[in-house]
């Protein structure tokens, strides 16, 4: 009843910055959170930032000070700004939103590749 649609990757070079966007439709009410997690090649899917409905946030450490997770509610979107990039950046970066009371959503993916 949600669909998540992700937008932004790209390839960057080291310590550059790219936003990545996610706009929500369908069935957007009772959203709690939302959020970012990405997945390298061969490794596990990991959180990267996520954002409450109360404008909360959480960071994985290996991304503080460099990425801000932001909302629009006007625009059912929330946003990825990442800056400073390093190359172990590099992955597949997915939006995900949890809706109460069990329900939860995933978009489709965006590659992001940090490389000179």
């Amino acid at each position: 009843q949600v669909q998540l649609v992700e937008s932004g990757g790209g390839l960057v070079q080291p310590g550059g910055s790219l936003r990545l966007s996610c706009a929500a439709s369908g069935r957007t009410v009772s959203i709690y959170s939302t959020g970012w997690y990405r997945q390298a090649p061969g490794k596990q899917r990991e959180l990267v930032a996520t954002i409450t409905s109360g404008g909360s946030t959480n960071y994985a450490d290996s991304v503080k000070g460099r990425f801000t997770i932001s909302r629009d509610n006007a625009k059912n979107t929330v946003y990825l700004q990442m800056n400073s990039l390093k190359p172990e950046d590099t992955a597949v970066y997915y939006c995900n939103a949890r809706q109460f009371p069990l329900f939860e959503y995933w978009g489709q993916g965006t590659q992001v590749t940090v490389s000179s």
